[in-house]
């Protein structure tokens, strides 16, 4: 006996009701798909939103008649990450009333583990501002700079990735690498850096390796928020060049560095180059949320996480002029800047073959230790 598959009685209400949200969804999504590009981003974000906050994939249903959620690394980008830094800035130099000083700063030290032990001012009293505790000095004997080793840490913090540079690309975590050139900008100019011209045709990163029979090297320190927030000088060297890239102001959490392929090409940063005994060196200082502010002690120049910027831009400083040849000579562990809150620390340069890391991924260092030598 044949049997008929036509809904009857309850059973076809229950049907034409099942399908009305369906048509009235594929109508809407249907006025949608006219809408302006920003239009239809402004629309879809609320909805983007729900989908990933609401439990049990709630708006899963959506996606069956047309609907795309805006990805994660879309909707975190869309983050006005540089107005909430900026806001957060000023927050920090409002000056606390002397009795809440205390609670607020221990709050954050239990948060984040601060040694306030190893503080030139351990009196939490004396801090009269968010921002004067954050750049919290150290007492003297608190960090000891390695003396055998040629490089060591500019700053506390961990160490994400280090190794030799390979086919110009940089890993800032494990398996997510960054293009070396987007990340350093066009080369610097031969004359500044003291170095020889390189071969036309060469790679980026052949270009930047001067001296024959040596390698380029790289080493990404992670400074988490309870860290010690200055950074120093890594070994001996001369800093020739300053390149500021405005830019964006996302984490550089390492979860977030997994995410965002190329996250430090995209975010704000400084860039110093110079000369060691064995070629080129460069301390980059990477911002990140809530860390519009990178200051170098000897650049009064330098005015990071301005409100406007182009996209891609950078602006150039050469610290070699008729009356200095040299540039800015730093000793090793000499103080060389700041950051308001944690970041990133990137070393790229140059050392021969036999040049060795002494590290593990992964692992906590504080400034002084040694990071490599030959």
């Amino acid at each position: 006996m044949c049997q008929s598959n036509t809904l009857q009685g309850p059973d076809l209400h229950t049907g034409k009701w099942l399908q009305f949200p369906q048509l009235a969804l594929r109508r809407r999504l249907g006025q949608l798909s006219c809408m302006s590009r920003p239009a239809l981003k402004l629309r879809s974000w609320p909805l983007t939103i729900l989908y990933y906050l609401l439990p049990f994939g709630a708006l899963k249903p959506l996606t069956r008649v047309g609907w795309r959620p805006v990805s994660r690394v879309a909707l975190y980008k869309s983050v006005p990450t540089r107005l909430l830094s900026r806001a957060w800035g000023r927050l920090n130099q409002v000056e606390l009333p002397t009795w809440l000083r205390k609670p607020v700063y221990s709050l954050y030290i239990w948060t984040f583990g601060v040694n306030m032990k190893e503080a030139a001012v351990e009196d939490l009293h004396h801090y009269r501002n968010l921002s004067e505790f954050f750049r919290r000095k150290l007492k003297p004997q608190a960090r000891p700079v390695c003396c055998v080793h040629s490089v060591i840490s500019p700053s506390d913090g961990k160490i994400l990735n280090f190794g030799q540079v390979k086919n110009c690309e940089v890993e800032q975590v494990k398996g997510v690498t960054y293009s070396l050139e987007s990340f350093l900008g066009p080369r610097v100019s031969t004359e500044e850096l003291h170095f020889s011209q390189a071969p036309p045709g060469n790679s980026f990163q052949q270009q930047l390796v001067t001296k024959e029979g040596n390698e380029l090297y790289h080493c990404v320190i992670y400074l988490a928020p309870g860290d010690y927030h200055c950074f120093h000088s890594p070994t001996d060297w001369r800093v020739s060049h300053r390149r500021h890239f405005p830019g964006s102001l996302m984490s550089v959490n390492p979860g977030v560095a997994r995410w965002i392929k190329e996250l430090f090409c995209h975010n704000e940063r400084v860039v110093l180059t110079g000369d060691w005994k064995h070629g080129f060196f460069s301390l980059t200082a990477v911002g990140a949320t809530n860390v519009g502010s990178i200051r170098i002690y000897f650049d009064q120049d330098l005015h990071t996480n301005s409100p406007s910027y182009s996209k891609g831009s950078y602006n150039d400083f050469s610290f070699i002029s008729n009356n200095n040849k040299e540039g800015i000579p730093m000793r090793k562990g000499e103080h060389l800047g700041e950051f308001n809150l944690g970041s990133t620390i990137v070393l790229i340069f140059e050392a021969p073959k036999d040049f060795k890391f002494h590290l593990k991924a992964g692992q906590k260092i504080r400034f002084g230790e040694a990071l490599g030598s030959l």
